[in-house]
């Protein structure tokens, strides 16, 4: 198993983004880096795999279980030299079971992670406002769960000299060791949007750029070899391998929407579908047409950033349109359900799905525990799992004439929400899975896509 460590924080908003990836590019030039993600996050992978060169993954133990994890660590982290892994929120931050209060380590949060795969954590912690306190801070994270080992801290945004030496002063009396001290700098921020940032893939050489300036600032004050000496084995475990127990099919062709609108898709769902036999087609819907194709996989991301461009391509909305009547699979998700309706903020789509959607103020977040309504090309009616929704646009009508709800699970008030849309061989849905959970939706995908296409629209 290969060596690697956490990077966490008390809180979300104290740099641990730009220590994370500023790391692994420093690291990344001399060894070969394997970047991870705590929690269902797609944006920080993202410029994580622009630092490393390779895909950054994520580590969900809500969505897909704490068994999995080790497993999953393995795969992502194969021919790596050292991994790290960048926290969600703050360290014990996580999911919160209606009825049961807030548990240390709560499920998903990066404690939780560090602690099943065994390995350390440096903390960032934010120190503009405090001196003295922050040797606090640090003690109350590094006892307060003897299963996760804060190992070293590095201090972000110091401020004068001084201020570094009270503070480096303040944690190693607690006897841990402090990495480096961050100066307050302004010009290595991504650019915020509404979801958080602008992905790596959109932002293109800016995001090199800021890249670059993380890793020439971690060089500069922080101490990578103390750093690297810390990384431990994790826990063995084997690794998770897609091809297990899955149905091989032949001669199936995958199209999968990706580039600047459709981005948001895991590493994981193009090698369950490879493993299931599938041949992927990338395609990016913003300049190219519909490949020649068995299925059709639209996974989130940004498409109200695009709409004009989107509602433009005609050619390509009657291709996608003839692949959906003549039976064709589609499993959309996210911005995939967007781009199937019938209007995206009044600018007209694939009119698939009869119903409109917007961008609005209210964010839709959280995991779902979720129950399939009836029969799909992915699920089966009854089939339970957890997934997430984070999404700013609303529909119209959750309802569609002529098609059934995919979803129902049981809202925070105790109502119950009814949500997404299947018909014939379409399934489309707000609703993100990890496709590592869910393994046999995959493998139930790609035979689906291999029987003869039946018109059922």
């Amino acid at each position: 198993m290969v060596a690697g460590l956490v990077i966490a924080a008390p809180a979300s908003g104290t740099g641990k983004t730009t220590v994370a990836t500023g790391l692994m590019r420093a690291l990344s030039r001399s060894r070969a880096v394997a970047p991870f993600k705590v929690g269902p996050d797609f944006i920080d992978p993202g410029y994580h795999g622009m630092a490393c060169g390779r895909a950054g993954r994520n580590l969900d133990s809500v969505m897909c279980g704490p068994e999995l994890i080790g497993g999953l660590y393995a795969h992502g982290a194969k021919g790596a030299d050292i991994a790290v892994v960048e926290g969600v929120m703050g360290l014990f931050d996580g999911r919160i079971t209606p009825g049961t209060g807030a548990v240390a380590p709560a499920a998903g949060s990066t404690a939780e992670i560090a602690a099943l795969l065994g390995l350390p954590v440096v903390l960032v912690v934010d120190v503009r406002g405090m001196s003295q306190s922050v040797g606090a801070l640090v003690r109350g994270f590094a006892t307060v769960d003897s299963g996760v080992a804060v190992a070293g801290v590095i201090l972000n945004k110091v401020g004068t000299d001084r201020h570094e030496a009270v503070c480096r002063q303040a944690v190693e009396d607690q006897g841990i060791p402090v990495l480096g001290a961050i100066p307050r700098v302004d010009d290595v921020e991504v650019p915020s949007r509404h979801l958080g940032l602008i992905t790596a893939e959109e932002h293109g050489h800016a995001a090199e750029s800021a890249i670059d300036a993380m890793a020439a600032l971690i060089r500069r004050h922080v101490d990578i070899d103390a750093v690297v000496r810390l990384a431990a084995e994790p826990a063995p475990s084997t690794e998770w391998d897609a091809a297990a127990g899955v149905e091989k099919r032949e001669n199936v062709v995958v199209a999968m929407a990706s580039g600047r609108a459709f981005n948001f898709a895991y590493p994981e769902h193009i090698e369950l579908l490879e493993a299931a036999g599938a041949r992927v087609r990338r395609f990016d819907p913003l300049t190219q047409d519909l490949p020649e194709c068995d299925g059709l996989v639209i996974p989130g991301g940004f498409p109200e950033e695009h709409v004009e461009v989107l509602a433009g391509r005609g050619r390509l909305r009657a291709q996608v349109r003839s692949h959906v009547e003549a039976g064709k699979p589609v499993h959309a998700e996210c911005a995939g359900l967007l781009w199937l309706v019938e209007t995206l903020d009044a600018h007209p789509m694939l009119g698939v799905i009869g119903t409109h959607a917007a961008m609005g103020r209210r964010l839709t977040l959280g995991y779902r525990e979720a129950v399939a309504l009836g029969d799909s090309v992915l699920f089966a009616a009854g089939e339970r799992l957890v997934g997430h929704e984070f999404h700013h646009t609303a529909l119209t009508s959750g309802r569609a004439p002529g098609w059934d709800s995919a979803w129902a699970w049981r809202a925070w008030s105790g109502e119950t929400v009814r949500e997404g849309f299947i018909r014939g061989n379409v399934h489309a849905s707000y609703l993100h899975v990890h496709p590592a959970a869910v393994p046999g939706a995959i493998s139930r995908f790609v035979g689906a896509c291999a029987q003869v296409p039946q018109k059922v629209m």
